[in-house]
């Protein structure tokens, strides 16, 4: 597969079926990662490998809680959302978040070197290795829809990301930017609806 068809190919899935991933997969798509630009030419990126199945339901349900489709519903009008893609999309995901993570064949927490506040930079640049990090999510992302397989990210709340960062002993210093699910696609597994970008509109030449 090419590299347009692996972008055309990727999309976020959040239903997985049981096929297990091979391992020499799973390096081949984490290899493809550290071939990402990176702000300093070091690549202080961690890939953790949450594999125990035991492990992982215990950090999910001390973590999340569930929602329902309803509930779901609430926080999409709360949110006031008008698009009615939008809405579809997020009614189908916000019920998953537990799922997601429970069910993928692999779930992946990438970790990057984060020395100033993330949350409160000075400049831009000191947010230069979070930049860098979700470069590498986009390589791994686009090798994985390469090899048929497909995920979703999700991104912590600021509790929830200390928590994970305590149980996983992740070292002072790293950050997580979210969470990585991957696998095979189940049966019937829901592929959220594309929004049509017109490049007319959104792409400027020289002014806006």
């Amino acid at each position: 597969m090419d590299i347009y068809q692996a972008i055309d190919e990727r999309q976020t899935i959040r239903d997985f079926s049981s096929r297990q991933i091979p391992d020499e997969t799973i390096k081949k798509i984490l290899r493809s990662a550290f071939k990402a630009p990176s702000n300093n030419h070091l690549r202080n990126w961690h890939f953790l490998l949450l594999n125990d199945r035991e492990r992982r339901l215990e950090i999910i349900n001390k973590l999340l809680k569930p929602i329902s489709r309803k509930g779901a519903i609430g926080i999409v009008n709360r949110w006031q959302l008008i698009d009615d893609k939008q809405r579809d999309m997020y009614i189908d995901a916000i019920p998953k978040q537990i799922s997601m993570l429970r069910d993928c064949q692999c779930l992946i927490l990438p970790c990057f070197r984060q020395e100033a506040d993330l949350l409160k930079p000075n400049n831009l640049s000191d947010l230069n290795g979070f930049a860098s990090i979700w470069l590498a999510i986009e390589n791994l992302l686009l090798a994985a829809a390469a090899e048929g397989i497909f995920g979703v990210t999700r991104i912590p709340f600021e509790e929830e990301r200390a928590k994970i960062k305590n149980a996983c002993q992740i070292p002072a210093g790293y950050e997580i930017p979210c969470w990585i699910a991957l696998g095979y696609p189940a049966e019937g597994a829901r592929r959220a609806s594309q929004l049509e970008i017109d490049l007319v509109e959104r792409i400027h030449n020289d002014t806006w």
